[in-house]
């Protein structure tokens, strides 16, 4: 037996879970996403690492801003070559003030040396 109302009523569909993003189709999505006066939308582009942010002004023209976004890796950083080699070590404060008096001696000796050929 056939219901003479079932179509009238709305086929139900299962609600997809809202993840409060609106992802558009490229720039040419992001352009044609219609905006309601006076708001301003974010929408990410499901094509490209793109997040386009379109408002409308009270009369509704609209503007958009373009963002390009990139991903970092959150792995640790290596140390520099120079340290990682099998008995290399971080030269501490005092190392530095030790050669850095050596250049200075160094700098003395050759502008003595430079007088004295004058």
């Amino acid at each position: 037996m056939a219901y003479p109302y079932q179509s009238y009523f709305p086929q139900y569909q299962p609600q997809q879970q809202s993840t409060g993003l609106i992802w558009v189709q490229g720039e040419a999505g992001a352009k044609s996403y219609l905006v309601a006066p006076g708001s301003t939308v974010v929408l990410w582009d499901s094509e490209a690492q793109t997040v386009y942010i379109k408002s409308a002004d009270a009369t509704g023209m609209p503007s958009m801003r373009i963002l390009d976004y990139t991903f970092r890796d959150t792995a640790p950083q290596k140390r520099p070559a120079a340290f990682s080699e099998a008995g290399a070590e971080i030269p501490t404060r005092e190392d530095i003030k030790a050669l850095q008096r050596q250049i200075d001696e160094l700098k003395i000796e050759i502008r003595g040396k430079n007088d004295d050929s004058e």
